[in-house]
């Protein structure tokens, strides 16, 4: 395993046992603290994080190394769990709106993310096969 897939792979193992905890705790320990709108939020942070985790998982274990669209694809979508999960996060736990314009920028990333996927996509080569005689 290289230094690099080390690193996704600790960011990808973080962020899930991330998502799970403020899953749990916004369900069972933040609840009563939260309105419904601040709710609706760290709900959506949590489901766009658990699945961009999952995408970031996928790529690490099979395709990271393959071209550097797949490396652009794994940093756009840790950006975007930061920015745009993190932003939601502290918005809902603050109640501060004034980070709402960090959120599209992290979702932008996100698109980046998916856009960069396909272009390493078109980008894979395929294996040499061997001749059968």
């Amino acid at each position: 395993m290289t230094q690099a897939q080390k690193l996704w792979l600790t960011f990808v193992s973080v962020s899930g046992f991330l998502v799970v905890a403020l899953g749990a705790f916004a369900a069972h320990g933040l609840q009563p603290y939260l309105d419904e709108k601040a709710q609706d939020w760290f709900e959506l942070a949590t489901r766009y994080q658990m699945w961009h985790t999952l995408a970031l998982l996928g790529l690490v274990a099979t395709l990271l190394e393959r071209n550097a669209a797949f490396r652009l694809a794994a940093w756009a979508w840790a950006l975007g769990i930061l920015l745009f999960s993190g932003s939601l996060y502290m918005m809902a736990i603050t109640g501060q709106t004034a980070l709402a314009w960090i959120t599209p920028l992290g979702g932008t990333a996100f698109l980046i993310g998916w856009s960069s996927l396909l272009v390493g996509s078109f980008r894979l080569q395929e294996p040499a096969r061997k001749k059968v005689e």
